[in-house]
């Protein structure tokens, strides 16, 4: 079984601060538990983005909506690892779902507050810190990252191979969103190896380049340095060949008109003051967070009886969760700001 281990809690470091020689089964279980809730509570605020832009097609909405399918698959092959070792996925369980205005679960990164708000300077920026490499080839310092988690969850797979039993795997291809987006049967070494790398390199970039390896479209880059050229307002290009050196002197990379959805309130619109909402935008909100939820729990019984057929269940909640959002980014405040509601993502029973 795997252990439950809350979100507010300093798990990751506490795991990260146990010698590698004492990383044991148990220690892999309780690290990939807690890496699923790092990936799902990035989902949060990259969707709250996306959905407020107001023109869907924009390159900037596509971009981001790339890296929300990539982190849904990152969910996926983490999952896939868990129940491979003899663990079981939880999601919905109000001990681990995403509480924003917080630092990410387990204690990784604390110095960064994680929120949701529309598409936003602020808002980018915060996306950028979150996907940020080890080794940035585009000048950033550099710190203790999501990572360098995965990098030692590697390691520890290494020394266990042994419990890797192909039990409960879910397959699903995302295949169009880009070439490493397919959930895959982890069911021996080789495979897990190539599975933390795409979630390494999809959201870091290598050492190297900051080209995702696994693209969608020709040139993709890697989450983080996407996210830059937000904060930027360039495109990042490689300026010179020897040595290799990359830069944000390319196009411009403007960011496209939003709804002026506000920061949400820590713990939701409820708490917000006079911005707490009214019984109608109250029941567009309840209505997101039945949808957030049930992805939730059919995301979380997917992995507990390994049918695919209830992950698709999980995507077709998503798409009624950006229908109910789009409702909220227009509906404003009733402080006069001119800023809007947006989703909370709080989770409700069911």
């Amino acid at each position: 079984m795997t252990r439950v281990l809350e979100y507010e809690s300093n798990a990751i470091v506490e795991l990260l601060g146990v010698l590698p020689a004492d990383r044991d089964a148990e220690w892999l279980r309780n690290s990939l538990q807690q890496a699923i809730m790092v990936e799902v509570a990035t989902i949060g605020p990259y969707a709250s983005a996306l959905w407020s832009i107001k023109e869907p097609n924009t390159a900037v909405a596509k971009d981001i909506r790339e890296v929300i399918f990539d982190e849904m698959t990152h969910v996926g092959l983490v999952c896939n690892m868990l129940t491979s070792i003899g663990g079981t996925p939880i999601l919905a369980d109000p001990k681990v779902v995403p509480r924003y205005e917080r630092a990410l679960p387990g204690g990784v990164r604390p110095d960064l507050i994680v929120f949701l708000e529309g598409l936003t300077k602020d808002s980018v920026e915060m996306f950028s810190e979150i996907e940020r490499p080890e080794h940035p080839v585009a000048q950033m310092d550099s710190s203790a990252t999501i990572g360098a988690f995965y990098t030692a969850i590697g390691e520890v797979f290494e020394t266990q191979q042994h419990l890797i039993s192909g039990d409960r795997q879910i397959e699903f291809s995302l295949e169009s969103h880009g070439q490493g987006n397919t959930i895959v049967p982890l069911d021996t070494i080789k495979k897990v190896r190539a599975a933390i790398e795409v979630i390494k390199e999809q959201g870091e970039g290598t050492s190297a380049s900051p080209e995702n390896p696994f693209p969608g479209k020709p040139g993709e880059l890697a989450h983080f340095y996407v996210f830059r050229e937000m904060f930027r307002g360039k495109k990042l290009i490689k300026v010179s060949e020897n040595p290799v050196v990359w830069d944000f002197k390319g196009d411009d990379v403007p960011l496209p008109p939003a709804y002026p959805m506000a920061r949400v309130s820590e713990g939701g619109w409820a708490n917000g003051g006079p911005n707490a909402p009214a019984p109608g935008v109250q029941q567009v909100l309840g209505a997101f967070n039945t949808h957030f939820s049930a992805m939730l729990r059919a995301l979380e019984a997917a992995w507990r009886t390994g049918d695919s057929d209830t992950l698709g269940a999980a995507i077709s909640r998503m798409g009624k969760m950006r229908t109910e959002a789009r409702k909220l980014v227009q509906l404003e405040l009733p402080d006069g700001s001119g800023k809007t509601y947006g989703p909370e993502f709080l989770y409700v029973e069911e």
